[in-house]
């Protein structure tokens, strides 16, 4: 049983590290094909806001919604928050809504960096990152840009530059609702 052993012990062990490989994919990734794609509608969120009540997408219905994942460590996320807020200024009268999820920060820490940037916009807390795991994120910052009738009309990957965002969220209003 001696050279029986080795193999069997071989091919446990991959099975073990592919079981694993699997999990460990499925964890970061979120529930695997469940991942929101352009034309569909986007997960449903239910998160505490730093104004502290709990917001819901549904409260939006007829908006066009940026969604913004963001978190204070990340450069890029960093870099983009302020042309955010001056998208926020200039389309909010227009009906769009934009919405800064950050993943994973207590709300010191996201207090102290909304307030050093005059960031007003409704920033959600997503603490338990189910959210990001919902909507597939995996780099930062991601947005997703959601049209009036409720459906993801692009998603953006890595940070987005004033212009960028000023031409989504145009096409969002320009959108028959």
């Amino acid at each position: 049983m001696g050279k029986a052993r080795r193999p069997v012990q071989i091919i446990v062990l991959l099975c073990i590290v592919v079981l694993g490989a699997y999990a460990i994919n499925s964890a970061v990734l979120g529930r695997g094909n469940d991942k929101p794609v352009v034309g569909s509608k986007p997960p449903a969120v239910k998160l505490l806001g730093l104004d502290g009540k709990v917001h819901t997408l549904d409260e939006y219905k007829g908006k066009a919604i940026v969604i913004n994942f963001w978190a204070t460590w990340c450069t890029y996320c960093v870099n983009e928050m302020p042309a955010l807020q001056q998208q926020w200024e200039k389309w909010r009268d227009s009906g769009v809504v934009v919405l800064g999820i950050n993943t994973g920060e207590d709300k010191m820490t996201v207090t102290n960096f909304t307030q050093q940037l005059g960031t007003d916009f409704p920033i959600l807390f997503d603490t338990d990152n189910e959210a990001v795991r919902d909507y597939g994120v995996v780099p930062m910052p991601t947005t997703f840009f959601v049209d009036k009738k409720g459906k993801i009309a692009s998603i953006q990957q890595g940070e987005l530059n004033l212009k960028t965002l000023n031409e989504q969220i145009k096409q969002l209003v320009q959108t028959e609702g």
